[in-house]
Order: structure tokens, then C-alpha cells, then sequence
């Protein structure tokens, strides 16, 4: 294959993919005038515009990844774009709030066969030499939608919030016509069955530990948690769990590969990126916090994210090279603690001047660099054997996904609650990211116990000397 067809291919690729990350990015300054158009909706409710995306988003990865196995990844992909359109339109359009919870999950749902196929082709059409730098092209392109996110959604908002949602359809339409004329239909010669029913006794605990937590009142939590909002929720999840594991432990292509959880290091990273997960839920809000504190209009919110994500932006190649000098645990731990410090100061002083604001968002974005995207994938990747990889990092997104669920529930729940009993908005999203800032010094703990440097070394030069050692008793090998 030419390279200006494969740089067609990857055109094809990045604009779908940016299009996603593009809508993860800019959701969160729609957040407060979202909550105006639709009078009644509190912060409990707004939560699940974000928290249904995820869980239908969580859902359609693995689904979206074996159907382009099956049939092939140009038609998978267009209909993932077409889906994420249609979910658009029917939230630009949405007569009320549960039309707009609707359009989300569908959203959400195209948007689970987007990454996953993007990075199958590129796997199928690019030779080994040169799948790294266009995955790591694909890979940044949610680094520049954060960066470029809250300015593109601070303009269209002045437009009005449906904006948002229809400049997806030109988009997907140039996308559709592209992919039809450029992208090819590979699939794979054989294909494993699909764990059905793993996928979906995995959704149905999640989506109830969702809505348990979602429903939660701070404010007379004991009770709430044996009321029939809680309580029923919270049985079905808890029942859910041993019946996953059975399933999981039977299943020829599992959803979790329960052996990976033996591992501490891995189980570590695991918790790692739930708590990442968390955080990252948590910039969702920021915008609505801003508008209640600060009594700035919905676009002018948006703006308010700009030195979070220049902080990323800086930080994360930054933490690469840091990675290499001194180690997974040392970066992971410094980072932990930023953030840490971020949402306490977030949930204690950040309503309190706009300074304070804009310096907790630095913190929170540079302390989320050291969990999102390299260093997470790095301890994986140094930890897991050849052959397990690609499930390790599997896991590794499943439990970011899982983190951003729990995540949207528990600021909206705690949000809602606080608001609720104390009749201001600025006290509930800032109790919000206290009690989020409390829950990730576990993320501290687990940086700590994580290896040091020379450990780590260990592991990379043991797998190392295993592969070569079972390379040189192939039999190739023992032919020449």
C-alpha cells in the first residue's frame, strides 16, 4: 500500500476520532445551559448526561471491536459515525431532558466502535514499523480536543448550547462519504465469540452501582442508602458480582481475564486509572461551578478550562521523559498528590476568587498527567507479558470508563444533595470535589506501594530474557 493512501486512511481516522474526543471535550460548558433550557433538571439529573454517555460508551468498545472482526471495519465505522451523528441530532433537538439522555447514549454507543476500529485498521494497513507513530497520532488527538474544547465550545455556545451538537453532523457526513471511499474492509481470517453475556451482566451491575450512587442524599446518607432510590440498586450490583466472576472464569474470550488481577502491580495500575476515571469526570463540572460561583455567563465558563488544559498539555510529554528517568512509582506518586491538592483546593477555595480557580485547575491538570494516557499504559506495558498486553491495556480503559461512571454519579449525587439542603449551587459542586479530592488520597496509597525503579527494571529485563529465550526455541529458530 502507497503512503498517501495510508496518509488517507489516517485523514479518515483522526478526523472520526477527533470528532469523539471532540464531544468529551466540549460537554462540560454545555452543562449549565443545558440545565437552564430544561427547568427542574438539579445536578443529580445533569450528572447523567455525561454518566449514560460513558456507560453506553462502555458497552459499544468491546461490541463495536468484535462486529469489525465479523464484518469488516469500513462498514463498523461508518455506522459508528452515522450512530454518534444521530445521537447528536436527537440531543440538539431533545423536547425534554430524558430526549437529551437518550440522544447521549446513543452518542455514546457510536462512539465505542470509533477508537477501537480506527486503531484495527491501522493495525491491518500499516506495517510494523509505522503503527506506532499513527497510533501515536490517533492517540494525541484527545490532547488537542481538550486543548482546542473549551475555546471551540466557549464561541458556539454564544450561539446557543445546540450548537455543540449539530456541528457534528457536517462532520460525520464528510467523515461517512470519506470512509466510503478510502478506508478499507479488512477483517480478520477467524474470530472468537463474543462474551455476551459477560458484557452484559458487567453493564447492568454498572449501570445499577450507577444509579445507587447517583441517588445517594450527603445529607441523610444512612438513610438513604436502605430507601427504595438506593437500596434495590445497590442488591442488584452486589448480586451481579459473583455471577460475573463465574461467567468470566467460563468464557473462551472473556470481557475481564480474571488472572490479570493476581498481579499487584497490575491491580495497582487498575485502581490507578479508576481513580483517573474519577478526576476525569470531575473537569465535566468545573463550568457549572464557575457559572455558580462567579455568576459568568455559559460560554465565558468554558474559557475557564484553558489553564487546566495547557497544564496537560505541557505536563504530559513533560512526564514521558520523566517516565524513562526516574520511574512509574516516583512520577505517578508526585502526580497523585497534585491532585489531589487541586480538588481539595477546588472544593475548599476555588469558589472563593477566580485565582484560586484557574491555580486548582493547573493542579488538577498537571496531577491527571501523571495518570491519563503514558504512565498508566508504561507500568502495563513493562509488567504484562507479550502475549497479554493488549488485554492488560484493555483493562486498564475498562477501569478509567468504570472510574468516569462512578465519577459522575458522585459529583452529581453529592452536588444535588448539598445544593438541595443548603439552597446554593456553589456549596454542592464544591463539597462535590472535596469529597472527590478525600477519595483520591487512595491514589496516593496506591502510587506508594507501586514498584521503585530498580523493581521495575527487573521485571522489563526478566520479560525481556523470557521472550528471547522462547524466540530461540521456536522452531524457525531451531531450523537455521
Amino acid at each position: 500500500m502507497e503512503n498517501k493512501q495510508r496518509n488517507n486512511i489516517l485523514l479518515v481516522l483522526f478526523l472520526g476520532v477527533l470528532m469523539g474526543a471532540l464531544d468529551i471535550a466540549i460537554v462540560g460548558p454545555a452543562l449549565p445551559a443545558i440545565q437552564a433550557a430544561y427547568p427542574g433538571v438539579d445536578a443529580r439529573m445533569l450528572a447523567w448526561i455525561f454518566s449514560i454517555y460513558v456507560l453506553f460508551n462502555l458497552v459499544g468498545t468491546p461490541l463495536m471491536a468484535k462486529l469489525s472482526d465479523q464484518l469488516g471495519r469500513r462498514p463498523v465505522y461508518v455506522s459508528s459515525i452515522a450512530l454518534f451523528a444521530l445521537g447528536s441530532l436527537l440531543v440538539a433537538i431533545a423536547p425534554s431532558f430524558e430526549f437529551v439522555l437518550i440522544g447521549r447514549a446513543v452518542q455514546g454507543f457510536g462512539a465505542g466502535g470509533i477508537f477501537p476500529v480506527a486503531s484495527a485498521v491501522i493495525g491491518d494497513t500499516f506495517p510494523p514499523e509505522k503503527r506506532g507513530s499513527a497510533l501515536g497520532l490517533i492517540g494525541a488527538v484527545f490532547g488537542i480536543a481538550f486543548i482546542i474544547g473549551p475555546i471551540l465550545g466557549g464561541l458556539l455556545l454564544k450561539a446557543g448550547w445546540h450548537w455543540l451538537f449539530i456541528i457534528n453532523l457536517p462532520i460525520a457526513l464528510i467523515i461517512v462519504v470519506l470512509a466510503q471511499r478510502i478506508l478499507p474492509n479488512n477483517r480478520p481470517a477467524t474470530t472468537g465469540t463474543f462474551d455476551w453475556k459477560g458484557m452484559l451482566v458487567l453493564a447492568l451491575a454498572l449501570a445499577g452501582f450507577a444509579i445507587a450512587l447517583n441517588q445517594i442524599d450527603t445529607s441523610n446518607f444512612f438513610a438513604s442508602l436502605v430507601s427504595l432510590n438506593v437500596l434495590p440498586f445497590l442488591l442488584l450490583a452486589a448480586l451481579l458480582v459473583p455471577l460475573l466472576i463465574t461467567l468470566e472464569k467460563r468464557a473462551n474470550n472473556p470481557i475481564l481475564r480474571l488472572d490479570l488481577f493476581q498481579n499487584r502491580q497490575m491491580v495497582l495500575s487498575y485502581i490507578l486509572s479508576l481513580g483517573a476515571g474519577i478526576g476525569e469526570s470531575g473537569l465535566v463540572f468545573m463550568p457549572s461551578l464557575a457559572v455558580a460561583a462567579f455568576k459568568i455567563s455559559n460560554s465565558d465558563s468554558s474559557f475557564m478550562l484553558i489553564p487546566l488544559v495547557l497544564a496537560m498539555a505541557i505536563a504530559s510529554p513533560a512526564i514521558g521523559k520523566l517516565l524513562d528517568r526516574f520511574g512509574s512509582k516516583t512520577v505517578v506518586f508526585a502526580g497523585t498528590f497534585l491532585l489531589v491538592i487541586g480538588m481539595l483546593v477546588l472544593g475548599t477555595l476555588a469558589a472563593q476568587g477566580m485565582l484560586l480557580f484557574l491555580l486548582s485547575g493547573v493542579l488538577v491538570g498537571a496531577g491527571l498527567s501523571s495518570l491519563l494516557g503514558a504512565p498508566i499504559r508504561y507500568i502495563m506495558l513493562n509488567e504484562a507479558s507479550a502475549k497479554d498486553r493488549s488485554v492488560a491495556q484493555g483493562i486498564v480503559t475498562l477501569s478509567g470508563s468504570i472510574g468516569q461512571l462512578i465519577g459522575g454519579a458522585l459529583v452529581g449525587a453529592v452536588a444535588a444533595s448539598v445544593a438541595a439542603s443548603t439552597g446554593n449551587n456553589t456549596a454542592g459542586y464544591s463539597s462535590a470535589y472535596l469529597v472527590v479530592g478525600v477519595v483520591s488520597i487512595v491514589l496516593i496509597i496506591a502510587a506508594s506501594l507501586l514498584k521503585n525503579r530498580a523493581a521495575e527494571l527487573a521485571t522489563v529485563q526478566a520479560h525481556t530474557a523470557a521472550q528471547e529465550s522462547a524466540v530461540s526455541a521456536s522452531p524457525a529458530a531451531a531450523a537455521h
